[in-house]
């Protein structure tokens, strides 16, 4: 997990916004453009108008983004559950076993005592007790027992106990996989509902709406990109002001022709310079990131032929030798927060107030991640839904 490297955060911290005015102004004017495009008067036969539907496709797809990390969580709870049952069953078989050698053992001390004549009735009444350490309590027969016989009688009775604390033990673990397993069933309906809600609405669309819609997220595209831009000129300009601040001190560091793409100027460095063991990883991360574009979103999925938001994060920072936790919900709290402004190339960018959604950071305001079902893993700006949709950025190495 290379926790070693983590420091404590907040799992509620949101990422500083960028700092500059024209962001604001670029976009004003593409929700008149987006306005203006959609025509959004309702229509006459009640039908509901193509931003309704965009905007409840658009919550739909959130919803079920949400749902498929609930549905990770539940998955791996399964999972983990499942394992512990096993384990706890194998267990319950091999004490088991011992239980029978020790009542063997005893079985042939009764056998010698009957051959012998020898309190022959309180070995059998022994092996017929229901408790038997309440049998053993009584002197007359521990005093008929050799000291190999009482060792015996000892192991009987403390394997006795240890079995039948790992039997009640394997009998909850059934019950709290049979509960997991449940909320897995769950989850995953819940996933297919939300999923099966948005191919029907957009299926009602007329081949006229759905060019209308195809302009609009172009639209946003555009401007995405153009904030995508303004944060890589100030990462820059951050940079530079770093590198001047140390003298030059770093200007082997920071002079290569990628500098928007790395920041450490608030990183805590106290230089402007990026650590060289996480540039290494990062730089592996991304490679791996990179050879994924093109492959198709799957709920669920975690590679290598296709992938979920944080099946994605994960694959891509464990080729460079990190282990993250499963969910979105985990992922975020893996690591430490930098401001957006400080993001690195191998940062991961969470998104909405219920962190269900996570890309990594490649530099100039652009990630890569895996969007949303019937999509592909692709590169695209940080701010695809808005400034206002970016949770917190963390570092996870």
């Amino acid at each position: 997990m290379a926790s070693q490297h983590r420091k404590p955060r907040s799992a509620g911290a949101r990422v500083a916004g960028i700092r500059t005015p024209a962001l604001a102004t670029a976009a004003l004017t593409s929700v008149a453009l987006l306005s203006q495009t959609a025509n959004a008067a309702p229509s006459d036969d009640g039908k509901p108008s193509l931003e309704e539907v965009e905007k409840k496709v658009d919550d739909l797809y959130r919803q079920a983004e949400s749902a498929t990390e609930k549905y990770n969580a539940a998955k791996e709870k399964t999972t983990k559950q499942r394992k512990r049952t096993d384990g706890l069953v194998d267990d319950v078989a091999q004490r088991t076993q011992k239980l029978n050698e020790a009542r063997e053992e005893l079985g042939s001390y009764a056998a010698a005592q009957y051959r012998t004549g020898a309190s022959a009735p309180d070995t059998a009444a022994f092996l017929l007790a229901d408790t038997p350490q309440d049998y053993f309590d009584q002197n007359q027969l521990m005093s008929r027992l050799t000291d190999r016989q009482k060792g015996a009688v000892d192991d009987y009775v403390t394997e006795r106990s240890a079995t039948m604390k790992q039997r009640q033990e394997a009998t909850e673990s059934l019950a709290t996989l049979t509960d997991a397993q449940n909320d897995l069933k769950v989850a995953k309906a819940a996933v297919q509902k939300k999923l099966g809600e948005a191919r029907e609405l957009l299926s009602r669309l007329t081949a006229q709406e759905k060019a209308r819609l195809a302009a609009i997220e172009k639209q946003r595209q555009e401007e995405a990109a153009r904030k995508a831009a303004e944060l890589a000129r100030q990462q820059a300009a951050e940079q530079a002001a770093a590198r001047q601040e140390s003298g030059g001190a770093s200007a082997g560091t920071g002079s290569s022709s990628t500098a928007p793409s790395t920041s450490g100027s608030g990183s805590g460095s106290g230089s402007g310079s990026e650590d060289p063991s996480y540039a290494t990883k990062a730089e592996k991360a991304l490679a791996f990131a990179r050879a994924q574009i093109g492959k198709p979103y799957v709920w669920g999925a975690t590679g290598p032929d296709s992938y979920d938001c944080s099946g994605l994060t994960q694959a891509v920072w464990k080729a460079a030798g990190v282990t993250l936790p499963r969910t979105t919900y985990d992922q975020v709290n893996a690591g430490t927060t930098v401001p957006l402004a400080d993001a690195r190339p191998g940062d991961l960018i969470f998104f909405y107030d219920d962190v269900s959604h996570v890309g990594v950071y490649i530099g100039n305001g652009m990630m890569i991640h895996a969007p949303k079902p019937g999509a592909y893993v692709r590169e695209e700006s940080v701010f695809y839904d808005g400034e206002s949709g970016i949770h917190s950025v963390v570092r996870p190495a």
